[in-house]
């Protein structure tokens, strides 16, 4: 047998079998299906590939016996033959299209079969010809971003970073190991995790011991270990079963805040921390700051310490972007940031009355309460509650508050914004709301900027969601002009949420800062659908700290009632 696969690798089969499926016109359902399993078998902590063997993948959410047969199969025989089928039926270049912007698999398929090109020199002709806009749904702009990307070249194939979301729990969960190690004595993340960056490509953990070598030994023997990439006295880098690159850094612990400070980052910020060490004299390495005059190292085993000698207040690792959190830090002024304590509430998440929903309203209600929070906005999809749905689950509502009190779930919707920028509920429906988000679902290349505007300048639109549509990994989302969105909500006072699900994050950190600092107000949601998904709010919250937001500039840290008065 080979070696065992990646969860990684199992789940990019698994996305491309989506891909050719789609392109095939095979039914919905199944390729919604190898896209779910590939996201879950992504998010999966355990081997997928072992629990196949075993009998037990099946188990996990959105995993059944078929796709778990899959796995079974490219694990034993490093191939999987409903894949290598369909790759089989399409020309190896159609498979191409994907990689160009705004051409999912329909759009490469009625490329393929209507303009008969099956190859990209056959779809750069067909571009500058102007025979693609003969397809509905396509214009002169998508052959002007064809033709340009076809210019520019593919090169290798675009770099799959991890997702925040995947890795910071994997973060967690070493570091919590590590320190229940006896010989550990510091532990801590670092990198891009640390910084809640969106994506990362390797995992880092910096430590000090008592014993180095034993802590090393505990890490590389971790059962999360697929293998063992290098290991020796003071380091060791490891990859997990999900396929995740780990690194661990053991240190001299006089030299643990200089380290640990270095190997945060981001590189910008330290590049701009030392230039500005060497205008005043001093020398910054990871092993401490020299004076240049003396030799005097100063050693520091607290990055606290380290940025107060340098005439710095702390700066959170969220900050550390060279975004002028340096200026900020010297003055005085650096921000104080929301914490995901602050949150009173979610306005927006969703239930078994949508179809793509896992937890029950009163599940989802009861795991709002576990995390401390007075209300919830129930928010399903309009499109699920039509002819008479949307009234059977207010009483479902009614019933589950009674049962609650003082807990309140809220009467709301995410509706969809229409290629004409109307929205899909009707205007009654909407006056009857406690919340209402709007979103666009589809049409990402149709005039996104003037139907969020439409959307905004609704009087019943409390909150656009997920403002982008972006899907990270997957597909960039609209090209939309945030600082028109953001200045028209200022007038509306509509609310743009940093949406917390891991392939969103949408606002993204420059997004979302620009608009608290144009005083919008901006909710931490989950968009959760499932009662786990309501935990994403950590991943949200480090969004909006890399946004520079405080507890004031988060519009669900206050309770229902004031955030009710805003909307009047």
């Amino acid at each position: 047998m080979p070696p065992l696969p990646r969860n990684a690798d199992v789940a990019d089969a698994l996305d491309e079998l989506a891909d050719i499926s789609e392109i095939l016109g095979e039914q919905g359902f199944r390729v919604l299906a190898y896209r779910r399993a590939a996201t879950r078998i992504r998010e999966t902590g355990a081997s997928i590939a072992e629990l196949a063997l075993q009998g037990t993948a099946k188990e996990l959410p959105g995993i059944g016996a078929t796709i778990e047969a899959k796995v079974v199969e490219l694990t034993e025989t490093g191939e999987m033959a409903a894949l290598e089928k369909r790759r089989a039926e399409v020309p190896p270049e159609v498979r191409q299209f994907l990689r160009l912007p705004g051409l999912g698999p329909k759009t490469a398929a009625r490329i393929w079969r209507e303009l008969d090109v099956t190859t990209l020199e056959g779809l750069r002709q067909a571009a500058e010809q102007q025979r693609v806009r003969t397809l509905q749904g396509l214009g002169a702009k998508s052959e002007e971003k064809i033709l340009e990307a076809l210019a520019k070249g593919f090169g290798p194939e675009p770099e799959r970073r991890g997702l925040l979301g995947v890795g910071l729990p994997v973060v967690h969960e070493v570091v919590e190991a590590l320190r229940a190690h006896p010989a550990a004595v510091e532990v801590s993340g670092a990198g891009s995790v640390r910084r809640g960056r969106e994506t990362f490509r390797d995992l880092d953990v910096i430590a000090t011991a008592t014993d180095p070598g034993a802590l090393i030994a505990h890490f590389v023997t971790q059962p999360w270990v697929l293998e063992v990439a290098a290991q020796g006295d003071t380091k060791a880098t490891v990859v997990t079963k999900q396929g995740l690159r780990l690194d661990l850094r053991v240190v001299p612990p006089e030299d643990y805040g200089s380290l640990l400070q270095h190997f945060t980052g981001s590189k910008d910020h330290n590049v701009a921390l030392r230039e500005e060490a060497q205008r005043r004299g001093l020398s910054i390495s990871e092993y401490g700051v020299t004076v240049v005059e003396t030799g005097e190292v100063h050693r520091f085993r607290e990055e606290d310490e380290l940025y107060r000698f340098l005439g710095y207040e702390p700066i959170p690792p969220e900050l550390r972007e060279n975004a002028g959190e340096l200026a900020a830090a010297r003055n005085g002024s650096l921000p104080a940031l929301v914490e995901a304590s602050d949150l009173r509430g979610e306005l927006h998440c969703h239930s078994t009355w949508s179809a793509d929903g896992k937890g029950s309203i009163e599940e989802m209600a009861r795991t709002a309460t576990g995390l401390g929070y007075a209300f919830l906005a129930l928010t399903d999809h309009s499109h699920y509650l039509r002819d008479g749905r949307m009234e059977a689950q207010w009483r479902e509502i009614d019933e589950v508050n009674a049962r609650m009190k003082p807990f309140r779930v809220l009467k709301g919707v995410e509706a969809n914004i229409r290629s004409d920028g109307a929205i899909d509920v009707a205007e009654d429906v909407l006056a009857e709301l406690d919340w209402v988000v709007a979103s666009l679902h589809q049409g990402f290349d149709r005039s996104p900027t003037e139907r969020i505007l439409a959307a905004l300048d609704h009087p019943h639109v409390d909150c656009i969601g997920h403002l982008t549509g972006r899907k990270l990994n997957k597909r960039a989302g609209a090209d939309v002009d945030v600082e028109k969105v953001v200045a028209r909500a200022v007038e509306t006072g509509t609310a743009l949420e940093i949406n917390s699900q891991p392939d969103r994050l949408d606002l993204r950190d420059v997004h979302a800062r620009l608009a608290g600092e144009a005083g919008v107000l901006v909710p931490v949601n989950t968009d959760a659908h499932s009662t786990k998904a309501l935990g994403y709010r950590d991943l949200g919250i480090a969004q909006a700290r890399r946004a520079w937001l405080t507890k004031a500039n988060v519009l669900n840290t206050r309770p229902w009632r004031e955030i009710a008065k805003l909307r009047s």
